[in-house]
Formats: structure tokens, C-alpha cells, sequence
């Protein structure tokens, strides 16, 4: 099992090596200059926006603290911050439900205004630094990215025992072996499942979009360097039927696994929060999922995610008399 490097001084290489890396790239995506991607906003400010702009459906704002605590900014001068961006009437405040004297922020509509234009600046740069690397490339980039995420983004003891990594060769064979012996050995389901798990992984390597289709590997590092596949989920683009057209706007979740050992981690509902992050990223409305209804585990996943049941109908599948379940997350 690894543990921690002590918190003792490290090695001056590395520590040179990683203050050369965060040089490098503070540089290369412009948060050095006063005003973020020719607004009028500096980074804290546009962090502030983009926070209150993604609040979850239904909220009603968030506290100046929790702000604090989510962007790690101290309080007095995120006080600061949100006065001036009140009296620019980017922002309102009411009281909390139940406590009038908790004040939540959320934005004015001059603030989502303010936000659209920031929004939309950060993701053409983002797809004008991807536009310049081939597929592999692009791969080999975000994995990177989430492993630096997953090794800085929470404390040694809250670090997850996994990381989620983009497909590369040899993975849609993985996808496609596990589902059919895990769905065989605890629903006894026949051999066409597996056969319509191959042609939807065959679909989704023949169609491929990165910018709008994306495949999630959950891996367990294991010693000597090496990892262990323990999940995966694939989103893509919806279609009115298996050969039909895209359906604008509307992602499709498909193929969400998790590996019995790996259950009670919390693979499954990472994996499903990581699609509704790229759906939103990528511009869909709504995601999609077809599911069975005594898939249970699966099914509290979706219900936790804010999915909701909108069809269901019985079929008689691999083998087994069951009843099929469309399930919908509105992304607004």
C-alpha cells in the first residue's frame, strides 16, 4: 500500500519541476492578465460568476462561506470582492429558508449576462489548445490532467483509491468482456447482452466525436506502476433509433459498470456525475439512459443524480422476462 511522502522538505528537483509546471501553465491560459480573457473580470471574480452560474437545479444561492470554503479564498477578501460585484448589480441575496439570517448569493440576470461571454471565451480557448494536438494526444492530455486531479484535489486521507482516466486500445474489449460475465453470472442474462454490448461500444468507436462523446475508465493503481480496470461509463451523442440521427441537444449515458470489488467506493456515482460535468461542457440539455428496473444499485445512482423515470415498458430480453426503464437528468 503507498502512503504519503512526509511532510517533510522534498527533494529541491521536484519541488523546482512542479513550480516550473504551475509557471508554465498560469502562463499558457492567461490568469496572469489583470482582466480574464478580455472581460472585465479578474480570476477570482470570474471563479464567482462560474460558481453561482452552476448551482444545482432548484437552489436558491449559496452563503458567502460556502463560497470561501469552495474556492479556499479568505473570507475578508471574498467579502470585499462580493460588495463591489453587488453594487455592479451582478449579484442578489435572500434569505435562506428556515434562517433569515443566512444570506444567499446567486446571480442577477446582468450577471448572467456578465457570465455568458466569460463562458464562452474560456471554451473556445479551451478548444483552441485541444485543436492544436492529434487524438492521442488529446487522450494522453486529459488523463494526465485527472491524475493530477485526483492526486492534488483532496487530502491524503479523502483521496479516492481510484482515478478516472479516458479509453485507450484495449479497454472497449474490457467493457465489453466484464459486462457480459458479471451481467451472466448475477442476473443469469445469455449471451445477447453481451452481443448488444458489442455493438453499441462497436457504434461508439465507429462514431466518435471527442468534443461530444467521451468513455470514462475507473482504474485502481496497483504496485510496480501498473492499474486495474474497475469501472467504466460511456456518453454519447442521442439518436432517434440505433441508425437514425442525432438528436439535438439530448446526451445518452450507456454502459456504466462498476466491479464487484470495487462496489461501496462511490466508482458508480463519480462515474455519472463525470457525465453530467462533460454534458454540460459540451453544450447537451438533457442526458438519456435506458436501464432495467432490477438494476436497483444502478437505478439509486440515477435517482441520487437527479435522473428522473420517465417510460418504462416489458420486453422479453437475454433470456429473462423484463422490464425496460428510460431514465432523464434536464441539465437546464
Amino acid at each position: 500500500m503507498n502512503t504519503p511522502a512526509s511532510a517533510a522538505t522534498q527533494p529541491a528537483d521536484r519541488i523546482a519541476a512542479l513550480r516550473g509546471f504551475n509557471r508554465f501553465y498560469t502562463r499558457r491560459i492567461g490568469v496572469l492578465h489583470e482582466r480574464l480573457l478580455g472581460t472585465g473580470f479578474g480570476l477570482a471574480e470570474s471563479r464567482v460568476l462560474w460558481e453561482l452560474a452552476h448551482l444545482p437545479d432548484g437552489s436558491r444561492g449559496a452563503s458567502a462561506a460556502a463560497l470561501a470554503r469552495e474556492l479556499e479564498l479568505d473570507p475578508g477578501y471574498l467579502s470585499r470582492l462580493l460588495k463591489g460585484m453587488k453594487a455592479r448589480k451582478l449579484l442578489r441575496t435572500q434569505a435562506a429558508e428556515g434562517d433569515a439570517r443566512q444570506q444567499l448569493l446567486s446571480l442577477t440576470a446582468a450577471g448572467r449576462r456578465a457570465f455568458a461571454p466569460l463562458d464562452t471565451r474560456s471554451q473556445a480557448q479551451m478548444n483552441d489548445l485541444l485543436a492544436t494536438l492529434p487524438e492521442a494526444d488529446q487522450r494522453r492530455l486529459l488523463q494526465a490532467m485527472q491524475t493530477i486531479e485526483g492526486l492534488l484535489g483532496a487530502r491524503p486521507a479523502e483521496r479516492a483509491p481510484y482515478l478516472l482516466r479516458a479509453h485507450r486500445p484495449g479497454d472497449i474489449g474490457w467493457l465489453i468482456s466484464r459486462h457480459g460475465a458479471i451481467y451472466a453470472d448475477e442476473y443469469q442474462w445469455n449471451l445477447q447482452f453481451e452481443a448488444l454490448v458489442a455493438r453499441i461500444a462497436a457504434q461508439f468507436i465507429e462514431r466518435f466525436d471527442a468534443k461530444r462523446e467521451a468513455c470514462w475508465i475507473a482504474e485502481r493503481p496497483l504496485a510496480g506502476g501498473q492499474g486495474e480496470n474497475i469501472g467504466c461509463v460511456v456518453l454519447v451523442q442521442a439518436r432517434k433509433d440505433d441508425v437514425g440521427e442525432p438528436e439535438p441537444g439530448v446526451a445518452q449515458l450507456r454502459l456504466l459498470l462498476v466491479e464487484p470489488s470495487a462496489r461501496g467506493m462511490g466508482v458508480g456515482a463519480r462515474l455519472v456525475a463525470e457525465c453530467e460535468r462533460f454534458a454540460r461542457q459540451a453544450g447537451y440539455r438533457r442526458i438519456r439512459l435506458w436501464t432495467q428496473d432490477n438494476l436497483t444499485a444502478a437505478r439509486a445512482i440515477y435517482a441520487k443524480a437527479g435522473y428522473r423515470l420517465t417510460g418504462s415498458e416489458p420486453h422479453h430480453s437475454f433470456g429473462h422476462d423484463l422490464v425496460a426503464e428510460v431514465w432523464e437528468r434536464e441539465l437546464g
